[in-house]
């Protein structure tokens, strides 16, 4: 089959799939749209009964911009990206590359809630790194910049990000799980949903710590001064870096939490540059100067 084919195909495959997932035609375990969307109300309904900052409007600055951005990034982008994650998934595969051939640690003979937990440490810790690189190299950083420009938190704005950390972190994602040899999957949507589930709370208005598992797990607080518009010279190109987990940060000494009043102003320097129309964030980060 030639690459134009398997490009459209697997355009179509992921139509389907959705399509399927919208019209309740996929198990409920692996509908990831639904999924997204009780996630999401169930935070939003939390936000309206608990909010941490009181005078924030329910309908925050930019709602409706990062409500888009939720399904942009993880269906319709998703149907446009699918048909080139195929063409190298076949060129790399005849090239003897392929999800097994550079596993390195097996772990098919321990029990499958171990296989998971292995899982999401390995894959949390890859979206770590690949964050501290998007504020580390400028290059990174003009793309990255599209997520910072929030400037009141809420649950929608976990997934208001540019499309180009689509194609950075999923490479490295796919990676990670190449090299865990005899790792199949099967039950990878609980990774899923718990860390949609963390990511959403982590940008809620909602004031949550975990108590003495904040050093384990990432929480609103911590992550609030992720977005923090000052920070110490010291820490010029950012704290708090944690995905769903929050122990890398603590490891690698890049934790910040001066204090757990919540307001703060958000974003980052010459942030009013951004555009606000969602097409024109699209190719934002192209040109020196963004």
């Amino acid at each position: 089959m030639d690459y134009v084919t398997l490009f459209f195909k697997a355009i179509k495959g992921t139509i389907d799939w959705t399509w399927r997932s919208i019209t309740f035609d996929v198990s409920w375990y692996n509908n990831y749209f639904w999924g997204l969307i009780v996630i999401s109300l169930v935070v939003w309904v939390l936000e309206i009964l608990f909010p941490w900052r009181k005078e924030q409007s329910i309908f925050r600055k930019d709602f409706w911009l990062d409500a888009f951005y939720m399904f942009f990034n993880f269906f319709i982008f998703a149907i446009v990206i699918s048909g080139v994650y195929k063409i190298l998934e076949v060129f790399f595969s005849e090239y003897g590359i392929t999800m097994t051939s550079i596993s390195i640690i097996d772990i098919s003979h321990i029990p499958k809630w171990s296989q998971l937990l292995i899982f999401f440490i390995l894959l949390d810790f890859v979206q770590w790194f690949t964050h501290v690189l998007l504020h580390r190299f400028e290059i990174l950083w003009r793309f990255h910049k599209v997520h910072h420009s929030v400037k009141e938190m809420g649950f929608a704005a976990h997934l208001r990000y540019h499309w180009m950390e689509n194609v950075l972190y999923k490479p490295l994602k796919v990676f990670a799980v190449m090299v865990l040899g005899g790792f199949v999957p099967e039950q990878a949507f609980i990774v899923h949903f718990v860390a949609i589930t963390i990511g959403h709370l982590n940008h809620a208005n909602i004031k949550l710590t975990y108590g003495p598992l904040k050093y384990i797990f990432n929480n609103p607080v911590m992550h609030l001064y992720h977005h923090a518009y000052a920070l110490p010279d010291s820490r010029k190109y950012g704290v708090n870096f944690g995905i769903s987990l929050s122990f890398w940060d603590y490891l690698f000494r890049t934790n910040y939490i001066p204090e757990a009043g919540g307001k703060i102003l958000l974003g980052y320097k010459d942030d009013q540059n951004m555009p606000r129309n969602f097409f024109k964030q699209l190719y934002y980060g192209f040109k020196r100067g963004d």
